[in-house]
């Protein structure tokens, strides 16, 4: 073990025969090798990457592998959100079988969020299901994405709706590769942060509103909180694998969000986690309409969002939105509909998420046209 990597925190997902562990701290990338070793011996792996995160880490990587005996083949996908669709797909899943990995082999993400579900896929369906783990490289990756085993494409009609529940066998999160992240991916990955207190933990959020220079700065703080939103999602998934129940508080502000992202095309007008922001700002508002919360909940966190420097308003998604009847046909495409109704997570003030069935779309039309009116 690297003296770099010396500082280990373990968090555990409890899931019976599948658990596994999430490794934090600093150095990690560089002795992962060894870690899978110790979980997973004998193995072969393919090793799924953006173009962008191999000139990063790739090498480091895959010397780490070869120090612990793991031959390794790299699959290479372009950058970004458009990687997660169905050619992408197959273009991963043919290059692990034309490496001639076995089921038993494994497949790892080195990556953010999109070549974690992406690589998680490719897992689930190549030979009916490979092993796989997780080397998140953004905070969103660390903090969300790379644990609980959601995996997925997206697809004309929405984010995320083609996919399997795949769990890895091990998450990687090494707190250090996130200082080559550039700051506006790294505020797009706090926003994941910032929703673990918001759904339950006021002390947390709380906590952020005085510590998110120190997080965003890669001080000590950066680790509390890569280790506290983990300790949260491990929870949860725990409880509700397949997301039958509780696990859908983890959604708060993303139904919003995800209408947003496709309205802009999965593009760089507007990341995930910015999405999710504006979505989180908006689930507030409207539970405030709606005579849930004060508004003063949806003033709060609308100013620490935006002192982070996260879009906060319909306002900031650059070149404008459709209309509010187009953005409700993409909310109707959402994963929480049910029999066709609407399915919000929305709060009786800060940290007290809850599951919100049969929301009137109309009240949510006429909320979106409003704030789009500001």
């Amino acid at each position: 073990m690297t003296a770099e990597a010396a500082d280990i925190t373990s968090v555990p997902v409890a899931l019976g025969s599948r658990a596994y562990d999430i490794l934090i701290g600093r150095g990690l990338l560089a002795d992962a090798g060894r870690a899978i070793a110790e979980r997973l011996p004998k193995v072969r792996a393919a090793v799924v990457t953006d173009e962008t995160v191999a000139g990063l880490h790739l090498a480091t990587l895959t010397a780490s592998l070869d120090a612990a005996g793991i031959p390794s083949e790299p699959i290479l996908v372009a950058p970004g959100e458009a990687s997660k669709n169905f050619r992408t797909l197959e273009t991963v899943t043919r290059a692990i079988l034309a490496a001639r990995l076995e089921r038993g082999d494994i497949v790892i993400a080195l990556g953010g969020g999109v070549v974690g579900d992406l690589a998680g896929f490719a897992a689930a369906i190549a030979r009916r299901g490979m092993r796989f783990v997780q080397i998140p490289t953004s905070l969103l990756a660390q903090v969300d994405s790379s644990v609980g085993g959601k995996t997925g494409i997206n697809t004309a009609e929405g984010k995320n709706l083609v996919g399997a529940f795949h769990q890895p066998d091990l998450v990687i999160a090494d707190t250090g590769v996130l200082d080559t992240l550039s700051p506006r991916e790294f505020r797009a990955g706090y926003a994941e942060v910032a929703k673990y207190g918001l759904i339950d933990d006021p002390a947390f959020f709380a906590w952020l509103e005085q510590n998110w220079r120190g997080i965003l700065a890669g001080g000590p703080e950066r680790e509390h909180a890569v280790a506290t939103s983990c300790r949260a999602k491990a929870k949860v998934v725990a409880a509700d694998e397949h997301e039958t129940g509780e696990r859908a508080l983890l959604n708060l502000g993303h139904t919003f969000g995800h209408a947003l992202e496709s309205a802009t095309g999965y593009s760089q007008r507007l990341v995930h986690g910015e999405g999710v922001a504006i979505g989180m700002v908006l689930a507030h508002q409207f539970s405030a309409r709606m005579n849930l919360c004060s508004p003063d909940d949806g003033a709060r966190v609308e100013a620490h969002l935006k002192a982070v420097g996260l879009p906060t308003r319909l306002s900031d998604v650059p070149g404008g939105l459709p209309d509010a009847e187009d953005l409700m046909k993409r909310i109707a495409q959402d994963k929480k509909v049910s029999r066709g109704t609407l399915t919000f997570i929305l709060t009786r003030g800060i940290g007290q998420a809850f599951i919100a069935k049969d929301v009137p779309p109309a009240a949510v039309q006429a909320f979106l046209a409003d704030k789009l009116a500001d």
